[in-house]
């Protein structure tokens, strides 16, 4: 009952933000928030809307099966967001873009162009629906299973009821709001886990430093797929592709006045996810002690480790009824902030790049609710296929959907050549084709398994297949 108490209470904040943002609301607000947006509350609200529901889920459970080898990826992070705030960023400015893939029409052509939008609107579907997914399993765990499709419904519809207006102009102070939410969410559920084990805040952190699972750096085998370089060469790639070369996570960042508010934007967000996703792998470390403590085995799947001490049922520890409303609000306000700039970018994306209609009103809202309708349709598909470790099965399928993205976008920015446009969209097809045939085949030759480094894999190939249709200019 408290949570979903919680869960009422933190909607109706929702729906009041949204109420106060919205007023003389147009297709400019929709799209770009008149570019008048403070670059400090957007840096504060990608930190939420870049993390999502699934880091709740699954980064405490890392600690289980690669100990705090994940922050190698985090550090790749910030180099990717330097790179995109100083490399990308002032591409998008000087062209004065709405959405990142027009850039590709005025440096490649139309199909390019073409090819890149219809790429993020997959790629961004399939991926914001396995990220939402986690707040609808835990919501329907609450209320009952059987309610599972009708709270994937609701709770979409909550989503396009409080952007169906404002879009980008409420999501920037909504993802404010829910990143404090988060927060705030993450640091009370340690702290209630380290007053359970019976610990001051400075055991807990000595406590953590001595733990076999504090592990960081893996710098002696090079099969393993936590090696150093490949997690910290990925972490760099992962956000050059799917923040970069993502309307979804650009698009706030261009709602900034100037481009030195969006450089200092994406270099403060940048460098706030070291310290949060430490937080997170901590509180894995603290529940693995927990579980050492009370006697208990804990999960084989990393996903339940926490879920596991939220659940009154399964687990009966005076914590459980501590820590699940807020687990609820945490996961609830990092889903909810992902998924409504997902759909808000996806709605871009289609108006502008596929239709190029910038000023049609009703056309916007037809496509803002068709995409929230596709959207609770995969989340249901993704229900009945399951997962277990979801964070792992995004980043393998961003490897293979923002490969093209990436190899576009390079051979634009670091080649001067011109390419035969109408046969870019087979190139983009063939080369995650030929990606996953490369994997399969290296993998029962050498027992070498490709974990994240699939996406530099394809963005090589989308690449070479673009020098090999080119010409100089």
């Amino acid at each position: 009952m408290v949570t979903l108490i919680v869960i009422c209470i933190y909607f109706a904040v929702l729906m009041t933000f949204s109420r106060l943002t919205t007023k003389s609301a147009d297709n400019s607000s929709f799209f770009s928030a008149g570019r008048r947006s403070p670059w400090y509350m957007v840096a504060f609200g990608m930190v939420g809307a870049s993390i999502s529901g699934v880091t709740f889920i699954s980064v405490p459970g890392m600690v289980l099966y690669s100990d705090m080898t994940y922050l190698q990826m985090c550090l790749g992070f910030i180099v990717g967001y330097f790179l995109v705030a100083f490399v990308l960023l002032p591409v998008y400015y000087r062209l004065n873009l709405i959405t990142i893939y027009s850039y590709l029409r005025e440096r490649l052509g139309v199909r390019s162009y073409k090819t890149g939008a219809w790429f993020f609107l997959l790629s961004k579907m399939v991926g914001a629906a396995v990220r939402f997914y986690i707040v609808c399993w835990l919501i329907s765990r609450v209320i009952g299973d059987e309610w599972w499709v009708l709270t994937v419904c609701v709770m979409v519809l909550l989503i396009w009821l409080y952007t169906r207006r404002g879009g980008i102009k409420t999501l920037v102070w909504t993802d404010s709001f829910q990143t404090l939410c988060m927060l705030a969410a993450l640091v009370l559920i340690i702290y209630n886990v380290v007053e359970e084990l019976g610990m001051t805040p400075s055991e807990a952190v000595g406590a953590i430093w001595n733990d076999s699972h504090s592990k960081v750096f893996e710098m002696s085998d090079w099969m393993s797929s936590h090696n150093f370089w490949k997690q910290f060469l990925s972490g760099v790639f992962v956000v050059v592709v799917m923040t970069g070369l993502d309307q979804d996570m650009m698009q706030k960042n261009l709602t900034c006045k100037t481009l030195r508010d969006a450089q200092k934007d994406m270099c403060t967000y940048g460098l706030a996810f070291v310290p949060v996703n430490l937080l997170f792998l901590s509180l894995g470390v603290l529940l693995v002690m927990l579980c050492q403590q009370q006697g208990i085995v804990p999960p084989t799947k990393g996903d339940e480790l926490l879920p596991m001490f939220v659940d009154n049922d399964s687990l009966h520890s005076p914590l459980s009824s501590l820590l699940s409303p807020l687990f609820a609000l945490g996961i609830i306000a990092a889903s909810f902030s992902s998924a409504d700039s997902a759909l808000t970018a996806l709605t871009t994306t289609y108006c502008v790049d596929i239709r190029e209609c910038t000023d049609d009103e009703r056309l916007r809202r037809r496509v803002h609710i068709v995409m929230s309708v596709i959207f609770a349709i995969i989340i249901i598909a993704v229900g009945v296929v399951g997962s277990s470790s979801v964070i792992d099965t995004i980043y393998v399928l961003c490897g293979y959907t923002y490969g093209p993205l990436l190899g576009l976008f390079a051979f634009g920015l670091f080649t001067k050549y011109s390419v035969r446009d109408k046969y870019v969209p087979f190139v983009a097809i063939a080369s995650p084709v030929v990606c996953f045939l490369i994997d399969r085949i290296i993998t029962s030759a050498t027992g070498y398994h490709f974990g994240y480094e699939l996406l530099m894999l394809n963005g090589v190939l989308t690449f070479l297949g673009l020098l090999g249709l080119s010409r100089r200019t």
